[in-house]
């Protein structure tokens, strides 16, 4: 066997990639989740100086390359703070705050998107502040975030791809080694890329998925 021949190794050296995609995908959406929620509710709330200070970072985040936050948290920080930073928690934290620009701007639009006569009224009624978003606000802001917020989750696991050059083992940088030792870049790109289609296409379904049944519980709420 030649040494740029392909073995059954490989097979389990690009299972071990995507695992690891997908694991920095999947903690990176949740916490990019729970911040981008609190944000957006800080902004419902418009609480002084917190709200300008998150816009200002969530602007900075969405129109600044990801590469370039990356190799800022990973080598920027700890040259500054004088402390460790290895690839996957560089990588972490790097994603996260992305991601969580992105669902602010979501949470921010799928509120605004309920109409302000509802609003008005519930407070009327003597509802709070908090009870109008959890009864008023919040069924109808899922349900026309949802498709946005699938959209954004199949941009962003595309997105990990760029983790592989500040050196975690994700699926591109085992498919660049393996390119580099089989020198068969249109059989080891393409599977790559085929692994990367599934994984996005089953996040896609997933979300039409959450979309369709939230919408269809919203309908017969009558929102």
């Amino acid at each position: 066997m030649r040494y740029a021949d392909f073995t059954p190794y490989d097979l389990v050296l690009l299972a071990q990639g995507l695992g690891v995609t997908l694991w920095v995908f999947l903690v990176t959406t949740a916490i990019g989740l729970v911040i981008g929620l609190a944000w957006g509710i800080i902004r419902f709330y418009r609480v002084p100086l917190a709200t300008p200070a998150i816009d200002f970072v969530s602007e900075f985040l969405k129109n600044s390359p990801v590469l370039v936050q990356l190799f800022l948290v990973y080598f920027g920080v700890p040259g500054l703070m004088h402390v460790d930073m290895t690839p996957v928690f560089a990588a972490t934290i790097t994603l996260s705050a992305n991601t969580a620009a992105f669902i602010y701007v979501i949470v921010v639009s799928a509120i605004e998107s309920v109409g302000r006569d509802q609003i008005e009224a519930a407070r009327a009624f003597g509802l709070s502040r908090w009870q109008v978003l959890r009864h008023i606000i919040a069924p109808q802001a899922i349900a026309f975030s949802a498709g946005p917020l699938t959209a954004l989750l199949v941009n962003q696991l595309q997105v990990t791809s760029l983790i592989s050059v500040i050196g975690v083992m994700d699926l591109a940088k085992i498919g660049a080694n393996l390119n580099l030792r089989t020198l068969k870049p249109f059989v080891v790109w393409t599977v790559v890329g085929a692994l990367y289609y599934v994984a996005a296409k089953l996040v896609a379904l997933a979300g039409a998925r959450i979309e369709a049944r939230l919408r269809a519980h919203a309908v017969f709420r009558g929102l």
